[in-house]
């Protein structure tokens, strides 16, 4: 099969839960089809990647965006436009001319989008699309804004989140065919269209943190860990829990505990959090192997989440490492985990606390937890198995 993949970013390094999932993807299709990949990026720094993707696709484009989102020219047209301000810093005229041309010059068999906003790109064809949500976007906003404390801010907001649910229905409507990461999201799909046509194709562990599991029985060191990135709303709502409520109450117990917060502009978003005690690190795009280091050097992962949407590969990615996951039944939405047995699910930041120190005490509950999460991802979470998945429901959209 041909295929027409359109991503938001370029899926290199594989460092955001997006990229690691396309990256993956991709490298698992690219054995069997033809990959023709459109990717968005910011800089132009950002190209020199594309060599690290040129063994898995057929072509690559790298096109550019604002590399800032809050110019002038996107505000007017988010403001006084039809489209939401997510579309409109995600567009790149580049990219709709060059997806015009694959499409002209080549027989693509599908096309697949990674996010809904990527979709002004393709032009009507009747090639089928398939639309794969990896978090529903309005919702994401819609819990930022209920607990924003500026009346007036909260104002404009509000009119930006209906026109981001307007056209992330438009667009579901008007692909082939819709897909959806978890079970969670499929059904908040079908409560807006009930008769949407929608595929779970669920996300995964990337490679490096699979092969950072060691089997054997670790020493619990009072170290816990919390790695995401810090440009998106609800990872920073989930280390001001951490740090503001959480990590205190643990240090209480466990005076020599240490807390790691880890990620891409962890300082820069995160830097008035040090007065908690809480390290916080900053972990470039392409710095793989200071991303493996962290979760050496901890023990257990904490991810007091409140935002909802999508599935965490932070948690994946921590399940498949080794370390003991705790987290709210919001941060493990979407994944088939039962609490006690994969995961610990906490409701409040004393009870993350309670558990944080529990685990610790406790070496047949930290390696129980640890080693059926793992078992649990073997089973259920590698892209070599989403792939497939996803081929399936490529080889339905084709034309009879």
């Amino acid at each position: 099969m041909k295929i027409l993949m359109l991503t938001p970013y370029l899926p290199y390094p594989p460092s955001s839960g997006g990229q690691v999932r396309s990256y993956n993807l991709i490298k698992e299709l690219s054995q069997r089809h033809e990959i023709y990949l459109v990717g968005l990026i910011k800089n132009d720094s950002e190209k020199k990647y594309i060599s690290h993707l040129r063994k898995y696709c057929k072509e690559i484009y790298a096109c550019k965006r604002s590399k800032n989102p809050w110019t002038v020219s996107n505000i007017v047209k988010s403001v006084f436009g039809g489209q939401p301000f997510v579309v409109v810093r995600n567009y790149a005229q580049e990219a709709k001319e060059i997806i015009g041309d694959i499409l002209k010059k080549n027989d693509i068999d599908l096309i697949h989008a990674e996010t809904f906003y990527v979709m002004p790109h393709i032009p009507t064809t009747n090639v089928p699309v398939l639309l794969v949500e990896q978090t529903i976007e309005y919702m994401v906003y819609q819990h930022f804004i209920e607990n924003l404390k500026i009346p007036f801010a909260q104002h404009l907001l509000k009119l930006d989140i209906y026109k981001l649910k307007y056209w992330e229905k438009t667009y579901w409507q008007k692909a082939t065919r819709v897909g959806a990461v978890s079970h969670e999201d499929k059904q908040q799909m079908r409560k807006l269209i009930p008769n949407l046509h929608v595929e779970i194709i669920p996300n995964a562990a990337g490679e490096d943190l699979i092969h950072l599991y060691s089997a054997k029985e670790t020493y619990a060191k009072p170290v816990f860990l919390y790695v995401a990135n810090f440009l998106w709303l609800q990872n920073v709502e989930g280390a001001e829990i951490l740090s503001r409520r959480v990590f205190p109450e643990i240090r209480i117990n466990i005076p020599n505990a240490r807390c790691i917060i880890a990620g891409q502009y962890a300082k820069e978003k995160l830097k008035h959090l040090v007065k908690y005690e809480t390290e916080i690190v900053d972990l470039e795009k392409d710095s793989i192997e200071a991303v493996k280091r962290v979760y050496r050097e901890s023990s257990v992962f904490i991810a007091p989440l409140e935002g909802p949407g999508g599935t965490r590969l932070k948690i994946l990615g921590a399940m498949a490492a080794g370390l003991p996951v705790i987290s709210s039944k919001t941060g493990v939405a979407g994944l088939d985990v039962v609490d006690s047995k994969h995961v610990l699910i906490a409701k409040t930041p004393h009870q993350f606390a309670h558990h944080a120190v529990a685990i610790l005490k406790d070496n047949k509950l930290f390696d129980s937890i640890r080693t059926n999460a793992r078992k649990l991802v073997e089973k259920k979470y590698v892209y070599s198995k989403i792939a497939k998945k996803l081929e399936k429901v490529y080889l339905q959209m084709l034309p009879k």
